[in-house]
């Protein structure tokens, strides 16, 4: 997998979280939110019980607060979708401080907004406990197909240089006095757009031919071998079941 990349979400730590084998961590987060999407969504103490286990974690991990809820702004496009379904959705109408909502639209916004920002929480908690290649070494151990944690593995690596080549490329169009400053310079910023992709495109063609020349054959070497426990699943375990219990008590009560 060659060697690790750092990423703005991961915060390196010695809790027992962070000390947890990377499968494990996949594997329980995973299954904590299909149960959290299999919860009705009638059950709203459910949810609250999500949060607060979802909490208790982040503090074992000592993730802070403010860390966590500024990395849930990414769902911000998810919340500008559900607040307008009350509005446009069709059923029976209620009035919510002199608007007319549909009560279908109702549940449907309280159903994206619980659900998602509880696994979008979880994701981040994931990130924040576990390093890039870390989290490729999980995907291998629980079976992923290789091609797929091949291509993760080469978008985490190569991420960086294509970034910075866009930053080349923004000095250069600096330095020739260019400014997006409407709609005319769009051509020029489309221009740029096909320059890095036939850039992107040959850079991968080199790489590839110089993986063939060490003798790539379609398989990438596993460097570490990452084991887990009977005791570490058990552990990892603890969320999703707890969350399982949650979730089987919310639909006998409703």
């Amino acid at each position: 997998m060659g060697a690790g990349h750092a990423h703005t979400l991961y915060r390196a730590g010695g809790s027992p979280v962070h000390t947890l084998p990377p499968q494990c961590k996949i594997a329980a987060v995973f299954c904590f939110v299909l149960v959290v999407v299999a919860t009705p969504r009638e059950a709203l103490w459910a949810f609250g019980l999500y949060a607060v286990l979802l909490a208790a974690v982040a503090a074992t991990a000592r993730i802070p607060a403010g860390f966590l809820l500024k990395r849930l702004l990414i769902e911000i496009p998810f919340v500008a979708f559900a607040v307008l379904m009350p509005f446009v959705a069709e059923g029976a109408r209620v009035e919510v401080l002199g608007l007319s909502l549909s009560e279908s639209g109702l549940w449907g916004a309280w159903n994206i907004l619980a659900k998602g920002t509880l696994g979008v929480a979880a994701s981040v908690i994931l990130a924040s406990t576990t390093e890039l290649r870390a989290l490729l070494l999980g995907l291998q151990r629980l079976r992923m197909p290789p091609l797929l944690v091949q291509i993760a593995s080469f978008m985490i690596r190569y991420g960086d240089v294509i970034t910075d080549e866009m930053r080349r490329m923004r000095i250069a169009r600096r330095s020739r006095g260019f400014e997006a400053r409407g709609v005319r310079q769009w051509g020029v910023l489309a221009k740029s757009a096909g320059a890095l992709f036939i850039r992107s495109y040959e850079r991968g063609e080199r790489v590839h031919l110089a993986m063939l020349s060490r003798g790539y054959t379609g398989t990438m070497p596993v460097i570490d071998e990452v084991t887990a426990s009977r005791a570490q699943w058990t552990y990892a375990a603890a969320l999703p079941l707890t969350a399982l219990a949650v979730c089987l008590t919310g639909w006998m009560l409703t």
